[in-house]
């Protein structure tokens, strides 16, 4: 069984806080509607509109919504990348906004879109990040392997350049990066987008080991509602920026009568669908 070694963790945390603490957040964009070069016209369009919620040590929360209706932004939010226009989170207690510093090092993101040195292989790009944390670069290197047998990379993968993978293999090797310097807290942004059935399996399974074996605290963001169903302990449809409903599958799915599914329900509490092609924010 994979060991994630929780030593780095810092000591001034109480672990028996709410893990994740998100009041009245608020962030809008700016966008060009027209005018002149000079006297442009501007209008601000709400991304994260005043949403609330807690999560518990321990919990996988769910963020289920179309693209464009703010996940990734609420995310981006949580992980000190984007500063809030206002309201409060706070990471086992930690302020985004005070200390900043100290929340970096106990959380760490996977997106869609993660980015790498393609002409790399994993284990170079792999030991690359581990040297930012001041990991070892031994232990990195084993820990780095570990991670990835147990998502499925066939070790011979390891040394090849990541221009050569795919897509899927190269959302395990974003995976194995986010989990070298074990985080308490993990901001998942639609790790499984454009996975093959297999990969999406084995990267679900993994976050299951976290939460279950490894006490990870974790956030999901999908749109995919078996992944939603068999992974989340409670979920939140979100829609054009704001929190709709929230509540475990049973719960939401109830909200709407028998018979149903968790998708009639987004549809019903959203007055939409998932198959948004809007751009996500």
């Amino acid at each position: 069984m994979l060991t994630l070694d929780r030593k780095d963790t810092p000591s001034m945390i109480d672990t028996t806080q709410t893990a994740i603490f998100v009041q009245n957040l608020r962030m809008s964009f700016s966008k060009r509607v027209g005018g002149s070069l000079l006297k442009p016209k501007i209008e601000h369009f709400p991304a994260v509109d005043d949403i609330s919620f807690q999560v518990n040590r321990g919990e996988i929360y769910g963020i289920l919504g179309p693209n464009g209706s703010g996940k990734s932004t609420l995310i981006r939010a949580i992980s000190t990348l984007l500063i809030p226009d206002s309201g409060v989170v706070k990471i086992f207690g930690l302020d985004i906004k005070k200390d900043e510093a100290k929340i970096r090092k106990m959380l760490n993101r996977v997106s869609v879109d993660a980015a790498f040195y393609k002409k790399l292989s994993p284990r170079e790009n792999l030991l690359y990040s581990a040297g930012l944390y001041g990991l070892p670069q031994k232990e990195a290197e084993q820990k780095s392997l570990d991670i990835l047998k147990r998502l499925g990379l066939r070790e011979k993968a390891f040394y090849e350049p990541l221009e050569e993978m795919s897509r899927g293999m190269q959302q395990k090797v974003a995976i194995a990066r986010a989990f070298l310097a074990s985080p308490i807290v993990v901001l998942l942004d639609e790790p499984t987008t454009g996975l093959d059935p297999k990969s999406r399996r084995d990267v679900q399974e993994f976050v299951l080991e976290l939460r279950d074996v490894h006490d990870a605290t974790i956030i999901l963001t999908t749109h995919d509602m078996p992944e939603a169903e068999r992974l989340c302990d409670r979920i939140a449809f979100i829609h054009n920026g704001k929190f709709v409903a929230e509540g475990t599958a049973a719960e939401l799915v109830a909200k709407v009568g028998p018979g149903k599914t968790l998708e009639d329900a987004f549809i019903e509490l959203t007055g939409d669908d998932l198959n948004s092609d809007e751009e996500e924010q």
